[in-house]
């Protein structure tokens, strides 16, 4: 991927690879060379360079104007969600979820630290897959969700404040890695795989010399969307990827890459053929409701055994074979089709979900009866999205390119009849993983924007040491022929991303006093006999001290107090403003305290005094004319 010349046409005309690739973002030496065959249409250079320009012009958002799309980023190792508006490409806001955010206090407040629960012990986070709750097949924009391999955790995201008010963590598997959600007649259900086989009960008993003969499996996890409590477990055969559910909510479907279970490399590619698991999800409840299940260790979560005994089939899955190594699993907005994407294979596979209930009663004798095609895209295909009219977009990783590719025509390709489905390759850079076209995970694909989510930039942008930026590329898909319009540099392996119409968000401009959110802290100024809104004043409970303060643009109410050298100091602030965007924050300096406090907000933080001293304490997100006046100051008064 250097800039030296490549010896082609393109290279006689003075081109580099970078040159050729990211000025025409189109593959192909005839096109440097001055033409190209585009949809049967010959275009030359500078024909292409002007739709390509005129495609630009979609993504500029004007000051003062909105985008049409929310864009909802996984932050990857950085363990947050981040909010984008597309076409732009613009960000707006940062969700902390698995991650310390010194901004907002995410961590470090009381409230957060309640949300995480057990797992705050954890600072780091995996964050992978964002998926936005439905109703009926199109996005409700109630919820987001979103999980964390790193730690086995599953987040929930309210979107009207744009907060993370729930996080579970999974019992009795490790590595939560896929994630999608029940999609009609609404989300009941969070599903999502557990990547990793481990032993049962992993307890120590089982080390390296007696793994082979070990009892060990991973597991299928069905969350409640609401309660964000466990539902049920399903035991699979092989490990578990990417995960979807069709349109009818009877069916989710996940690939396995390790059907051999092996723990190492060589191994997990020994079988041509691995599998997509089938999940039957009327099929699981009843045997729950049956009493057919177990629990596991010191869960009570019912878990269903779904792997197959003497060859034959259990009652809740199906094993659909496909090669090789599959990774991403994915729905046809139309509900026709599951489609896997191979991986190690040139292929993909594509599972027709109306032959599934046969499937499930038996009426194949070949577990591939329900595939209805499976063309060949190109090298290291991982991700299929949708534009709604009928055709596919696969990221192909080795190829670094876009496959566009007509789901009907492949079809009848792998019928015998010579069609030429795939419609057009584009290159992008490079070595893409996840795509997601605008609206694609829902009934109301529109085809209008497709997200190339790049694991490596390398020379598309101004070079910043070692650790580059990855590369999010916006491509216009509205027409014939994708054309891409706009690289984005992006930190931390942003993993994947959601789009859904502006409208189907609908945002607080402040907060509502009686929110859930900060009922704890509401709870407490109870017991204390303390009005939030109105009371500026200390509790002393022995070495315990609560202060109330409340906060209005430029000044704390409460501008002083005093307490004693090892005091264990908890501070709730309500910011009295009722005008959007006036947030105030609290950092109480040398003590490793801040956080955010927006309009009608309460938010407390708890820390010791450990040390004597006057310390001040002041507002850190700018608020006023007089915001560096906005202070006040803690006397910690030493110990004997």
């Amino acid at each position: 991927m250097s800039d030296k010349k490549i010896t082609t046409e393109a290279g006689k005309a003075g081109l580099s690879r970078r040159g050729f690739l990211g000025a025409t973002a189109v593959t192909g030496a005839t096109l440097a060379a001055g033409a190209a065959t585009m949809g049967g249409t010959v275009m030359t250079r500078e024909s292409w360079a002007a739709a390509v320009k005129e495609s630009q012009l979609k993504t500029h958002v004007g000051p003062g104007e909105l985008d049409e799309y929310y864009g909802f980023w996984s932050g990857g190792h950085s363990g947050e969600v981040r909010v984008l508006g597309v076409p732009s490409m613009r960000e707006l806001m940062r969700i902390p979820v698995f991650n310390v955010c010194s901004a907002t206090g995410w961590g470090l407040t009381n409230e957060s630290r309640e949300v995480l629960g057990d797992s705050a012990k954890f600072l780091n986070g995996d964050a992978h897959h964002p998926h936005i709750s439905m109703t009926d097949g199109k996005y409700d924009g109630k919820y987001l969700f979103i999980n964390d391999k790193a730690n086995s955790r599953v987040a929930r995201i309210r979107l009207d404040i744009m907060k993370c008010d729930k996080i579970t963590t999974i019992p009795n598997v490790q590595s939560i890695h896929g994630l999608r959600l029940q999609k009609v007649p609404h989300t009941k259900y969070v599903f999502c795989n557990a990547e990793f086989i481990i032993p049962q009960p992993n307890d120590g008993s089982v080390g390296f010399d007696n793994w082979d003969s070990a009892e060990k499996f991973t597991m299928f996890n069905a969350v409640d969307a609401e309660t964000m409590e466990v539902a049920w477990q399903v035991i699979v055969d092989g490990n578990l990827d990417n995960v979807d559910a069709c349109y009818t909510g009877n069916y989710a479907a996940a690939t396995c890459y390790n059907s051999e279970g092996a723990t190492d490399l060589a191994g997990q590619m020994r079988n041509e053929r691995d599998w997509v698991t089938v999940f039957n999800i009327p099929r699981i409840e009843e045997e729950i409701a049956k009493g057919n299940f177990v629990t596991l260790g010191d869960s009570k979560v019912p878990v269903v055994d779904g792997r197959k005994k003497d060859g034959k089939n259990a009652r809740v899955t199906r094993y659909v074979p496909v090669p090789k190594n599959p990774h991403g699993l994915n729905t046809s907005p139309d509900g026709k089709y599951f489609i896997a994407n191979g991986k190690l294979s040139p292929t993909c596979s594509i599972i027709a979900i109306d032959r599934l209930d046969d499937l499930f009663n038996d009426k194949y004798e070949d577990e591939r009866d329900v595939i209805v095609g499976e063309p060949e895209l190109g090298l290291g295909p991982l991700h299929t999205t949708f534009d709604g009219r009928g055709n596919a977009y696969t990221t192909l990783f080795i190829d670094s390119q876009v496959v566009k590719w007509n789901i009907e025509e492949a079809i009848r390709f792998y019928n015998g009849e010579k069609t030429n489905y795939i419609k057009q390759k584009l290159d992008v850079h490079y070595q893409p993983g996840h795509n997601h076209a605008s609206l694609t995970e829902s009934s109301e694909a529109d085809g209008k924007w497709l997200v190339v989510l790049s694991k490596f930039s390398k020379d598309r942008f101004l070079p910043v040491g070692p650790l580059h930026p990855e590369n999010d590329q916006l491509i216009d898909i509205s027409g014939e022929e994708m054309k891409l319009v706009h690289d984005g540099p992006t930190f931390a392996e942003p993993h994947d991303c959601i789009m859904a119409r502006r409208d189907q968000i609908k945002t607080s401009k402040i907060w509502d006093r009686n929110d859930p959110y900060f009922a704890t802290a509401r709870a407490i100024a109870e017991k204390d006999g303390i009005d939030l809104m109105r009371d500026n004043k200390v509790i002393r409970d022995g070495k315990k001290v609560r202060v109330y303060m409340t906060s209005a643009a430029p000044s704390f109410n409460l501008t002083e107090f005093e307490v004693n050298q090892g005091d264990e100091v908890t501070v709730f602030v309500t910011n009295l403003d009722m005008i959007e965007d006036v947030t105030h924050g609290f950092c109480m300096v040398n003590h490793g305290v801040s956080m955010e406090i927006s309009p009608q907000q309460t938010s407390s933080v708890t820390f010791t005094a450990d040390k004597p001293g006057m310390f001040w304490y002041y507002c850190n997100w700018f608020c006023h004319a007089l915001h560096m006046e906005m202070s006040g100051r803690m006397y910690v008064k030493p110990a004997n």
